[in-house]
């Protein structure tokens, strides 16, 4: 949320007017319940359809966690979309236009933070794949009704995938026709994720804040179990074309998932090709218990 908030603030500063959204899936270590949560398991917030609510500042978990669009929602003093990505791409899909449809949207442009949305299974530091891939085959769908962009903020960022890596597939996307441009975070925009991110936890966004404020070297985040390597780079946001992302294999996993019902069968996809996800990490540390 904070990383989408960079690129909304640009939306902004060029006359266009913004809802900020995100997915009903926490991280482990603010939801110790495995998995997204279905809107069945949301209380609270305005519900649209079945796979996407508006939340304000009252959206939680069933168990009472505040999702991050609730905590955002109260930083900006709007709502702000929550998306179900329980129900496979095709639930995204709907979502997202159901979203754009009640917010009065002619463009939607996704965030990812760190770039691993780019992924192809093979990369050492690939933790999280399985959500990126189910939005971005959803996103890809979507397309078809409303025109979309996607993003990748602070490369590198998030510890998984390393700049190099995701500068690669931007490479490749450039030949396909596929990137768009590149913008670059300024120092009081980076103020206010600052700020923003006192009340929407991250660690990975708070890199790129870095970055646009000239540090370099190694930091240290996740409990020290990733590195993120600071530079000039970390402060970008790289544009894409989502469909060419997904039909010219830059992004293989979203096509090997756009087919799953759900998640749960997303994840089996992607364990058909030995890419092991953040459901089944997740899954493990709950089996581990406290």
């Amino acid at each position: 949320m904070v990383g989408a908030l960079a690129v909304a603030r640009l939306c902004e500063r060029l006359g266009t007017p913004f809802a900020l959204g995100g997915v009903a899936w926490e991280r482990f270590v603010i939801d110790p319940k495995p998995g997204p949560r279905p809107m069945a398991e949301v209380e609270g917030g305005r519900r649209l359809a079945e796979t996407a609510l508006l939340a304000g500042p009252g959206t939680t978990t069933a168990d009472g966690t505040p999702f991050c669009e609730a905590r955002m929602a109260e930083h900006l003093g709007t709502e702000t979309v929550l998306i179900d990505v329980s129900r496979g791409s095709a639930g995204v899909t709907a979502g997202i236009l159901a979203a754009a449809a009640e917010l009065g949207c002619d463009l939607g442009i996704y965030v990812d933070v760190g770039g691993d949305v780019l992924a192809h299974g093979v990369e050492p530091g690939l933790a999280s794949p399985l959500c990126d891939a189910v939005m971005l085959a959803g996103v890809s769908a979507s397309t078809a009704s409303m025109p979309g962009i996607g993003a990748v903020f602070g490369p590198g960022c998030d510890g998984e995938l390393t700049a190099t890596e995701v500068l690669d597939r931007i490479a490749q996307l450039a030949r396909a026709d596929g990137w768009l441009g590149a913008w670059g975070l300024t120092p009081p925009l980076a103020d206010q994720l600052e700020a923003a991110a006192r009340v929407v936890p991250t660690e990975a966004s708070l890199m790129a804040v870095r970055c646009a404020r000239g540090e370099t070297g190694e930091a240290r985040i996740r409990g020290g179990r990733r590195t993120v390597i600071l530079g000039p780079v970390g402060a970008l946001t790289m544009f894409f074309d989502p469909v060419v992302a997904v039909e010219a294999g830059v992004a293989p996993l979203a096509r090997a998932v756009a087919g799953a019902p759900d998640i749960e069968e997303a994840r089996a996809a992607l364990e058909a090709l030995s890419i092991r996800t953040e459901l089944d990490y997740e899954r493990s540390r709950a089996r581990e218990g406290p």
